[in-house]
């Protein structure tokens, strides 16, 4: 059985993977955070933020669906790019 804690903990590492995921296109197109955020549409602290993987500090970013796609089609690569290959089992029982 699975707990919520060893669940958190899961998403705050996949969090934090999709942001270093997003720099390292970002980085490798040569855009700055700047850029990603004015032209995804995104103040520059949520931009940054999301890069950390984080939403607060302490607390792992769950951004949405709308944000990712918006930050992928500014850096021209497809949601498989950024999102690491195993998903955390959110299911808690």
């Amino acid at each position: 059985m699975r707990s919520a804690s060893s669940s958190s903990l899961e998403w705050n590492a996949y969090a934090r993977a999709i942001g270093t995921n997003i720099q390292r296109q970002r980085v490798a197109r040569g855009y700055s955070q700047d850029r990603v955020a004015y032209e995804a549409n995104l103040s520059r602290y949520t931009y940054q933020k999301l890069e950390k993987g984080e939403s607060r500090p302490g607390t792992p970013a769950n951004p949405t669906v709308r944000t990712l796609l918006a930050v992928v089609q500014v850096l021209g690569v497809g949601l498989a790019e950024i999102l690491p290959r195993d998903a955390p089992d959110l299911s808690v029982r």
